[in-house]
């Protein structure tokens, strides 16, 4: 049985949410409280990763108040995992390929999720993990200058991972189809290999997403497998994509997808994510995490975390939900 560490997300209760509305964030407590009560055999999730922004974290809280974030989790018998770096305009950051202001505020953005990483593994609460980050710029942005931003982005990163080297951590660039430069698979890889740091700069892989870029979304062009594929047209594309992505895999998502894009709030469109048990998903999730998950080790993969984002809030407020997720979740870890 693998020893993968098996992680739930806290940022459901965030992205996607805002205030009156009928989907307002959910605080740190609860979502600390729901992974805490799932229980699937006597098997309970081993951890979280974490959002560093409002209202669960500020990114510039003192190292007291950090120390104390660090006690709620541990009290609740978990340990933290991945941090997301929060390098978006209205956070911290800004584009990675946008002006010199958004490029350095993205900088800022890592080093405040570095100085985190480490109050939070000081304290030991923390022992694994990457910094997530992706380029916080859209689509329609980057293709005015596909070259010369994908250029700006993997030198804003370049600088960006310098400081986490200096840290002792990693950064993981999560491809979603909503962000440009990593729209794609192909412009995934494109960023990646231009950035050319593998020791410090990989590619964090989410199920629904990555489902997305094969079937083209945002980049026809790239698409690998028709929308309405049979499994025999399916697995060796998927094999394809995987294939090429995997070597760069250092952080890993567990989700569902059922082929279509969703967004609430400020979230742009993105790959919808699905209930473990959604009879529309697309996916058989544990197949799919093994090809992913081939050799972890040798990627330095201690943990998987499951993605929940833009789960409704009734959805997230059912225990239920989260014993079926955890269930999928040890699947998953006792299939590679």
């Amino acid at each position: 049985m693998s020893q993968l560490k098996v992680h739930n997300a806290m940022w459901p209760g965030l992205v996607g949410k805002e205030e009156r509305t009928d989907h307002p964030p959910i605080s740190l407590e609860r979502m600390l409280e729901l992974t805490s009560k799932s229980s699937v055999d006597g098997q309970k999730f081993d951890g979280v990763d974490y959002f560093l922004f409002h209202p669960h974290t500020d990114p510039d809280a003192p190292e007291d108040k950090l120390k104390e974030i660090a006690d709620l989790i541990a009290s609740h018998n978990l340990t933290v995992g991945t941090l997301v770096a929060p390098v978006w305009e209205g956070t911290v950051g800004g584009p990675a390929f946008g002006s010199e202001p958004d490029r350095d505020n993205f900088v800022l953005a890592v080093e405040k999720a570095c100085r985190i990483a480490k109050v939070f593994n000081t304290h030991g609460v923390r022992q694994y993990g990457t910094i997530r980050i992706d380029t916080a710029g859209s689509v329609e942005e980057w293709a005015k200058d596909p070259v010369g931003n994908t250029k700006l982005a993997a030198d804003t990163i370049k600088r960006a991972a310098a400081i986490a080297a200096d840290h002792g951590e990693r950064l993981a660039i999560e491809g979603e189809i909503c962000w440009g430069a990593i729209h794609s698979w192909r412009d995934t890889l494109n960023l990646l290999e231009t950035i050319n740091l593998p020791e410090t700069v990989g590619f964090q892989a989410d199920l629904a997403h990555t489902y997305l870029y094969l079937l083209g979304h945002n980049a026809d062009e790239h698409a690998l497998a028709p929308k309405n594929h049979t499994d025999e047209q399916f697995w060796p594309a998927y094999r394809t994509m995987v294939d090429k992505l995997r070597p760069w895999t250092i952080d890993f998502h567990v989700a569902q997808n059922d082929g279509t894009v969703h967004g609430t709030g400020a979230h742009d469109k993105t790959g919808r994510h699905c209930p473990a048990d959604d009879p529309n998903g697309k996916l058989d999730i544990v197949a799919c995490s093994q090809e992913w998950l081939k050799e972890h080790p040798d990627r330095k993969i201690e943990h998987i975390c499951w993605d929940g984002c833009m789960f409704s809030n009734d959805l997230l407020e059912n225990q239920q939900t989260w014993n079926t997720i955890l269930e999928t979740m040890i699947q998953v870890r006792d299939a590679v």
